[in-house]
């Protein structure tokens, strides 16, 4: 009896270790690990900032600070004491969006109001924010699409400058009277303006336009200069004699000469020197004594840090580790101000997204308090850092921290990690015996809601709705090959989530602009092809396949089906499946199934089959309790059986000695998970797939990218897929070619939503007809509720582990 007591310690320690890898949460020597695998060491001291904090503006007299909040939940408006490093009031706002200005007396503050195409006026009263006046640019969305971005007013408060990115236009504004004066078309989508300090020229950075435009306000003639990729904030000296300009996609920053509208040199801000995007370069400002200027990297997590005393021959002296995607800098006398947009940690969330049922039992909470705080999209609340300038010291010891938490480098660039012998490569070039990769991108599922129910996995069974009963073929593709319970998606939701999965990268656009959409203020769902200002500077997967030769085609992804149907990607004309459909929750995913079988085998026929190849089979996004539609089990079920005879077909063929199949979801915000709000079930199979394995180390899409570029030969397409662990350690060089039987499902595939209650009558207004374009709050709820029951009783809160390194003021870094 001690012995198999003493196993079973045993057993349960091994467990415990195993799950006790690396995951998203605080590590030692205070770093703390994202789900994407780099690190956070953020240094000063902070204050909590709402959702998405996207721009910061310092009073003339810098004794306040103006933060706009912009994410998915809450927007608002905050107002700081900077000096004294306290907030001095807060008001919520209806639609914002980036754009405020002080004016030059201080006595009124200018605010976007986002899709609601107007600007706010509030006047400022002891420190105090009053009712905002409003100046209508038009009607609001979707009536009219304008939504102002940047916003500058003239010393005089005489006229105030907005630019806009959705009618991509500049408006000249009398401030007094609330009227438009003039507008002034724009060659593209426009972030940024700023005023020279003799009010004769307004600078725009043209976000979608890669130019800066040089607007004359006395002649009112506009003129461009050409900058690098996605210009966004814009910066002036004190003489106005220098420009500084943000690219995002190029790592860069410009600096550019008024006198002659001349660059005279671009800074790269990349912690390596390097080609590939993933800096995000975004933000900026100057040391009082204008020598030293310091630029946010997004999605590096730190400021560059450069000596500008000589322009043309600026040096670079470190960097400073801040928090998780800094979007905005300001400097106050010798103090740093950085905005951090997702603040400073990932995290679980097993209170959501779902409903949380009263304690009187008279329905369910949807205010605050409640699975509502849990969901992705608006999770990760901003921050704002407080860090005094360093002295070389210092700097070489932040710089030093900042080369800690990046995992890229040029060398794991060049070779990734791997073993000799695997099927995996470790170099670009490198053979390998798998020559065709099927890719299927399934559509918002975490780890718990699936594969919760697995003992060999770190599970919670509490939070799993669609177990092996109703998913077989996970399970089985989970048991027969490799079981990974230790993955995370890079992306928040689906927006950025189809980015990066097929480019492991969302540029600054797209990971600033959904959230308006999702927190239904307006804008529309450009994230798949179908606006460019969303593309990465280099292309997609397919972009890269095409320019090395290596044959590809996409079944539904990147692809809209009907009227106005076909692939906006010049890339993918003549190289998709017509029958594919794109999103559609009418389509059965057995049906888009039937559709790849037929176009397969007529390719093998002609031993045409493309060595990549994308599929879209998304049905486990559900249409919530819609009456009339499939139950969101049957729309769960019809998925999993879907991908088994996806398996099966392609595993009976004479090409499955030489391919592998990855299996993924866009994101994980349609549920809850008790790990990270980003941990998702991911599957590999395949001859060279191992089988019977469990698997705890930790990947991310980017990962999967990395495995299936180094597979077909293609080079990394962003920093975060050249840093990412490629899935060697799911391979073996010895194939196993016994091809996989697909699991009968096994509750009802054609069961509809029958039932008049809430959920039905919520359901009915949800837009099915593109990816998320249903408000993901509502539908997750619905969904939880069809399956446990319309008065199901939640499981008790769980609390994580992992903690908020939100420092306080005086605290130690």
């Amino acid at each position: 009896m001690k012995q198999k007591l003493f196993l079973s310690i045993l057993v349960f320690a091994l467990t415990a270790a195993a799950f006790a890898q690396n995951k998203p949460g605080k590590l030692l020597n205070g770093q703390l690990l994202l789900p994407n695998g780099w690190k956070l060491s953020p240094a000063g001291r902070s204050l909590p900032l709402g959702d998405l904090p996207l721009n910061m503006q310092l009073s003339p007299s810098g004794k306040l600070l103006a933060i706009t909040n912009n994410g998915q939940s809450t927007q608002s408006l905050q107002l700081i004491d900077p000096r004294n490093e306290k907030q001095l009031d807060q008001r919520e706002l209806k639609k914002s969006w980036y754009g405020i200005a002080f004016s030059s007396d201080e006595k009124k503050l200018y605010a976007s109001g986002g899709n609601d195409n107007c600007i706010l006026t509030f006047h400022i009263n002891n420190n105090k924010l009053g009712m905002p006046d409003t100046i209508k640019l038009g009607a609001p969305w979707p009536a009219t699409k304008i939504c102002p971005t940047g916003i500058a007013v003239n010393k005089a408060n005489t006229r105030l400058y907005t630019v806009t990115k959705e009618d991509s236009a500049l408006y000249v504004i009398d401030p007094a009277a609330g009227s438009v004066i003039n507008k002034i078309k724009l060659p593209a989508e426009a972030y940024s303006c700023i005023l020279s300090p003799d009010g004769k020229t307004l600078y725009i950075s043209l976000w979608g336009g890669d130019k800066v435009a040089f607007y004359n306000t006395i002649s009112q003639k506009l003129s461009f200069l050409n900058t690098g990729s996605h210009p966004n904030e814009l910066l002036l000296n004190k003489k106005g004699t220098l420009l500084f300009v943000a690219n995002a996609n190029d790592n860069s920053v410009s600096v550019i000469s008024t006198a002659n509208h001349h660059v005279l040199e671009t800074v790269a801000t990349s912690l390596y020197p390097t080609h590939l995007t993933g800096s995000t370069t975004n933000g900026f400002a100057l040391s009082a004594n204008e020598k030293t200027i310091y630029i946010a990297n997004a999605d590096n997590n730190c400021l560059a840090v450069f000596d500008v005393s000589n322009p043309g021959n600026s040096k670079s002296l470190g960097f400073v580790p801040v928090g998780w995607y800094p979007t905005n800098v300001k400097v106050l006398n010798k103090k740093i101000l950085v905005s951090n947009g997702k603040g400073f940690t990932s995290m679980a969330n097993p209170q959501g997204p779902q409903p949380v049922k009263k304690a009187d039992n008279s329905g369910y909470q949807t205010g605050a308090k409640n699975t509502r705080d849990q969901y992705i999209g608006g999770l990760f609340k901003g921050t704002l850092s407080f860090i005094d300038a360093p002295n070389e010291t210092q700097l070489k010891a932040y710089t030093k921290q900042v080369y800690a938490n990046t995992p890229f480098n040029n060398k794991i660039a060049a070779k990734a990690n791997g073993e000799t012998g695997n099927p995996i490569p470790r170099r670009k070039g490198e053979k390998s015996p798998i020559k065709h990769v099927f890719y299927i991108i399934k559509e918002n599922r975490t780890y718990d809601q699936v594969m919760g129910d697995v003992t060999a996995g770190n599970g919670d069974t509490s939070l799993c709705i669609f177990g092996r009963q109703v998913t077989p073929n996970h399970h089985a593709i989970a048991n027969d090959f490799v079981l990974m319970d230790n993955f995370y998606v890079d992306a928040e939701v689906s927006a950025d989530g189809h980015n990066w999965s097929t480019a492991a990268y969302a540029t600054d656009y797209t990971e600033k602009t959904w959230p308006t959409s999702y927190g239904g203020r307006g804008g529309t769902y450009d994230y798949e092809g179908t606006r460019k200002i969303a593309y990465p500077r280099d292309g997609y997967i397919w972009d890269y396949c095409k320019r090395a030769g290596v044959s590809y085609r996409t079944y539904g992804e990147f692809v809209k089906d009907g009227e106005h149907g076909g692939a906006s990607l010049k890339s993918l004309q003549g190289h998709y499946c017509k029958q594919s459909p794109g999103f559609d929750m009418d389509v059965k995913d057995v049906t888009r199934v039937a559709i790849w079988k037929h176009d397969f085998d007529s390719l093998f026929t002609v031993n045409a089959v493309p060595q990549f190849n994308s599929i879209r089979i998304s049905n486990d996004h559900t249409s919530g309790q819609k009456k009339g539609a499939y139950t969101p089990v049957a729309c769960v079920a019809d998925n999993d059986l879907a991908i088994g005879q996806f398996l099966e077909h392609l595993s009976k063929s004479s090409i499955w000695k030489e391919s592998v199949v990855f299996i993924l979801e866009d994101d994980a915000q349609n549920g809850p998970d008790h790990v990270d709000a980003h941990r998702s079930p991911v599957f590999v199979a395949g001859p060279y797939v191992k089988r019977n394995a469990i698997n705890h180390n930790m990947y991310s899409t980017s990962g999967v990218l990395r495995t299936i570029e180094l597979i077909l030969g293609l080079p990394s397409m962003s920093q975060y897929d050249a840093a990412a662990v490629p899935l060697f350690d799911c391979f073996t060089a010895t194939p196993n070619l016994q091809p996989y039987i697909a699991k009968p499902a096994e509750v009802d595939l054609e069961k509809r939503n029958v039932a008049t209650n809430k959920s039905s009558v919520r359901s009915e207004a949800f837009n099915l007809k593109e990816a998320d374009a249903a408000p993901d709050l509502d539908l997750n709820e619905v969904v939880w509720k069809s399956v446990r029951g319309e008065d199901a009783i939640m499981p008790a809160p769980k609390r994580s582990a992992f903690v908020i390194l939100e420092k306080k003021k005086h605290d130690d870094d």
